[in-house]
C-alpha cells in the first residue's frame, strides 16, 4: 500500500504509536496473525495508533473488541475502509448504521440462513469430493488455486447466479481491493467491480430471477425502493464477502493441520470432533479486520480515542488475547467452547457465518476420508498476506500416495 503517513495528533501519546502498515505488516507474508499480535505492545490500554494509511487506531484487547463491535453509539460503520474512501458508494450492509442496516441485512438472510445452508450442503460435499479426487493421485496440490478458490466461490456464484467462467477474474479483483498495493489500485479495481456489476444489475432489472442479486435490486428500505447507489453498494458488499473470506480461512486451517500432524491425526481418528475443532481454529485464525469511524470519544485507562478518528477491529487479536483465552496462540481441540469474535458480534455479525462453518467442516470431512496424513511441500514457500482480510496466497501441500 502506498505510504500515506501523517503526523501524530496531539491527543495520541507517543508511547501508543506503532510503525504499522496493516497492508504490509512485518512477517505478514508468512504469519499475519502473529504480525498483528506484535502490535499489542506492552502496557497499551487496549489500543495503539499508527501514522500509516491516514493514521488510525488498532484495538488490541479482546474485551474492548467485544465491547466495540456491537457498539452503535460510539463507532459508526459508515467508513470501514482504511484509509476511508471519499466515494459516495458504500458497501452495504457492512457500511451502514441503523435503521437502514436492518433492511439491507434482511435481504441477504434468506439466502444464507439455516434452511438455505442445509439445501446447499449436498452440492458443497459433491464439489469438495470431486476436487480432492481430481488431484489425490498426484500426492500434491496448491490448495488455494485447486480447492479453496473453487468451493466457496462456486457456491456463492450460484447464489447470485453469475457465471463460473468469471470466477478467477472476480477472485483476483476482490483480492486487489481488500489487499491493495496502493490506494490507486484499490480505487481502480473497485471501479472495475462496479462496472461489472452494473451490467448485471441492468440485466436483472429487466429479467429478475430468484437469485440474491435480483432480490437486492428489487428490495425496499422501509416503504421506498433502494436507490442506485444502495443497489450497487449491496451487490458489491456481497461479492467481497463471498469471494475471499471463507477461502482464506480454509487456507489458514489447512496450513495449521499440515504443520501439526497430531491435531490432524485426532480428526482422522475422531471425525466427530470436527465441529468443535473448526470452532477452535476459527477462533485462532480469524481473518477480518474492518475499520470503523469513532463518533463519540472512547476513554480507557486515562487514554482517549477521539470522535472523528478511524480505528481497526482486528478480529484475530480477540482470539490471540491470553487474558481472554489463556495460552491463546495454542490450538486446543479440548478447549472449552466459548464465543469468539471471528464473525463479529452484534447486528453486524457476519450473516454467512453458518454457511462458512458448514463449508469448512465438509472440506475437512472429505479430506480426512481420503488423505490419512499430509504436510507442506518443503521445496515451495507458503505465502500469506495481511490487510482488510488476512489471506493465504499460496499453500503447497503434499501427501503419500
Amino acid at each position: 500500500m502506498a505510504k500515506t503517513i501523517v503526523e501524530r495528533p496531539a491527543h495520541v501519546p507517543p508511547e501508543l504509536v506503532v510503525d504499522a502498515d496493516i497492508y504490509d505488516l512485518p512477517g505478514g507474508d508468512h504469519d499475519p496473525h502473529m504480525a498483528w499480535k506484535a502490535l499489542d505492545i506492552p502496557g497499551n490500554p487496549g489500543f495503539v495508533w499508527t501514522p500509516h494509511n491516514g493514521g488510525h487506531w488498532i484495538v488490541t484487547s479482546a474485551d474492548l473488541l467485544w465491547e466495540l463491535y456491537p457498539d452503535l453509539d460510539r463507532v459508526s460503520c459508515k467508513d470501514i475502509s482504511i484509509p476511508p474512501s471519499e466515494s459516495p458508494l458504500k458497501l452495504i450492509p457492512a457500511e451502514s448504521d441503523e435503521p437502514e442496516h436492518h433492511y439491507y441485512r434482511k435481504i441477504v438472510l434468506p439466502f444464507v440462513g439455516p434452511k438455505a445452508v442445509r439445501s446447499l450442503m449436498v452440492q458443497v460435499r459433491a464439489m469438495s469430493a470431486q476436487l480432492i479426487d481430481g488431484f489425490l493421485h498426484r500426492g500434491s496440490c496448491e490448495f488455494m488455486t485447486e480447492f479453496a478458490r473453487h468451493v466457496p466461490m462456486r457456491i456463492f456464484l450460484s447464489l447470485v447466479n453469475l457465471p463460473d467462467s468469471d470466477r478467477e477474474w472476480l477472485v483476483d479483483l476482490v483480492d486487489r481491493v481488500i489487499r491493495p498495493q496502493s490506494e490507486e489500485d484499490r480505487t481502480s479495481n473497485t471501479s472495475r467491480m462496479a462496472a461489472y456489476l452494473g451490467e448485471w444489475i441492468e440485466k436483472r432489472r429487466s429479467a429478475p430471477g430468484k437469485d440474491l442479486l435480483s432480490a437486492i435490486i428489487h428490495a425496499k428500505v422501509g416503504d421506498r425502493p433502494m436507490n442506485e447507489l444502495e443497489v450497487l453498494g449491496e451487490c458489491m458488499d456481497v461479492m467481497f464477502g463471498g469471494l475471499d473470506t471463507v477461502a482464506s480461512m480454509m487456507g489458514f486451517i489447512m496450513n495449521f493441520l499440515a504443520t501439526h500432524p497430531d491435531h490432524y491425526r485426532t480428526l482422522v481418528e475422531s471425525p466427530e470432533r470436527i465441529p468443535l475443532a473448526v470452532e477452535e481454529m476459527l477462533r485462532r485464525f480469524a481473518v477480518a479486520n474492518p475499520g470503523r469511524r469513532i463518533v463519540q470519544d472512547i476513554e480507557r485507562q486515562g487514554y482517549s480515542m477521539k470522535a472523528g478518528d478511524m480505528l481497526v477491529l482486528a478480529s484475530c487479536l480477540h482470539g490471540l488475547d491470553d487474558a481472554r483465552w489463556g495460552n491463546a496462540a495454542t490450538v486446543d481441540f479440548d478447549r472449552k467452547r466459548s464465543t469468539h469474535c471471528t464473525f463479529g458480534t452484534g447486528v453486524h455479525n457476519c450473516p454467512g457465518a453458518g454457511l462458512a462453518r458448514s463449508e469448512i467442516a465438509i472440506m475437512l470431512e472429505e479430506w480426512i476420508a481420503r488423505v490419512p496424513a499430509f504436510g507442506l511441500d518443503p521445496d515451495q514457500r507458503v505465502i500469506t498476506a495481511s490487510g482488510a482480510v488476512n489471506g493465504v496466497v499460496k499453500l503447497p501441500l503434499i501427501w503419500p500416495c
